[in-house]
């Protein structure tokens, strides 16, 4: 690792600390740069969606939330997600709702949609119990429409097409599907470059559907090091690497796929404003200023989640990962903050999501 990648990387840690202190989630003063912004995504974005469902991915017991402001809401994190921070870095002064509890005027600033354990593919994360797959995540997208019309009349067409909308998936695609082979068929069908074949088409897909609700400045979140999970490190081993290769060797394929997917459409929707974010760059240059080693921040269960109630570590501004996958507040400040204004023109292609919210 070059010296240049650890002084970039603590060039982004250090300025964002002292967001650590703020309970609130806006630091832009005047309004926001959008109207509205929409969430579509897994457990690294869910706030709350499956807390009542019927399934071992939610996270609304402490330790999980220690450090925010309403302690445990079902954000996967001790404290605020990336997304979180793009919304404050976008100027809105409250908490984009999860689609669960959202109501009245408040979907007016936008919905977050995300569901731990869900993925591209449907079946993904069945052996978790219920989930929010992105297909239904769309569809719950055409019920927040339907109020957002019934509010704004003949308005809520140009008024979503302001918007700002991110996609993160993926991730359960490859950990919670295709790196199990004892429950998914998928890595006994298809090679590692026929999977993100696979995947990147019915992306493809869904991603035009979202077109077609009205979403015109669209951000998707390339996928982070997953096999650096002590989760999966514990699950894989690593022979001698810092981190199971097989994995992020996989996930490099997919994300491979995002930019001309990018190009593609841009170049065939009219007015479509597609950017992707490369959190996996991101991550290779900022989680080694960080203990990255296989420890989680919490004492987790078999299945890397925290297990309820423990005291977590004391520090936890040290630590990469809170809980056996999941990483820490001060991680997702570095994505949230990167995300939005890109360090490196290799961060996001081709614009981030503050030079989005301006076209």
């Amino acid at each position: 690792m070059a010296s240049f990648e650890y002084n970039r990387a603590w060039g982004v840690i250090l300025p964002v600390l002292f967001l650590i202190s703020s309970n609130s989630p806006s630091w832009v003063l005047g309004a926001p740069q959008v109207p509205c912004y929409f969430i579509y995504g897994d457990s690294l974005a869910d706030n709350g969606n499956n807390n009542d469902l019927e399934t071992q991915a939610k996270a609304n017991y402490p330790p999980y939330g220690i450090d925010f402001p309403d302690r445990a809401t079902g954000r996967f994190t001790n404290g605020r997600t990336s997304v979180d921070i793009i919304a404050g870095l976008l100027g809105f002064d409250r908490y984009i709702q999860p689609f669960a509890s959202a109501k009245g005027s408040e979907i007016l600033i936008g919905v977050n949609y995300a569901s731990g354990g869900s993925g591209i593919r449907d079946e993904t994360g069945q052996q978790l119990g219920d989930r929010i797959s992105l297909n239904h995540q769309l569809q719950n997208h055409l019920v927040t429409i339907s109020r957002v019309r019934d509010m704004l009349g003949s308005n809520a067409t140009a008024y979503l097409n302001k918007c700002i909308y991110t996609v993160g998936m993926g991730s359960n695609d490859y950990i919670n599907n295709y790196f199990m082979p004892d429950v998914y068929q998928t890595s006994k069908l298809y090679t590692p470059e026929q999977y993100a074949d696979v995947l990147i088409k019915q992306y493809q897909q869904q991603l035009k559907t979202l077109y077609s609700y009205g979403a015109r400045k669209v951000a998707i979140f390339g996928l982070s090091v997953i096999g650096c999970a002590p989760a999966e490190i514990s699950r894989f081993g690593t022979n001698g690497s810092l981190c199971v290769d097989k994995i992020n060797s996989a996930v490099m394929l997919f994300n491979d796929r995002l930019k001309p997917l990018v190009d593609e459409l841009n170049r065939n929707l009219a007015d479509a404003k597609f950017t992707y974010i490369d959190f996996f760059g991101i991550s290779t240059a900022g989680l080694p200023a960080l203990r990255v080693a296989s420890s989680t921040c919490c004492k987790v269960r078999e299945d890397g989640m925290c297990i309820p109630f423990e005291t977590p570590c004391f520090i936890r501004l040290l630590h990469a990962f809170y809980d056996g996958i999941h990483p820490t507040e001060i991680v997702n400040l570095v994505f949230g903050a990167m995300a939005y204004k890109a360090l490196l023109s290799s961060d996001a292609y081709p614009i981030d999501i503050h030079h989005l919210a301006m076209l």
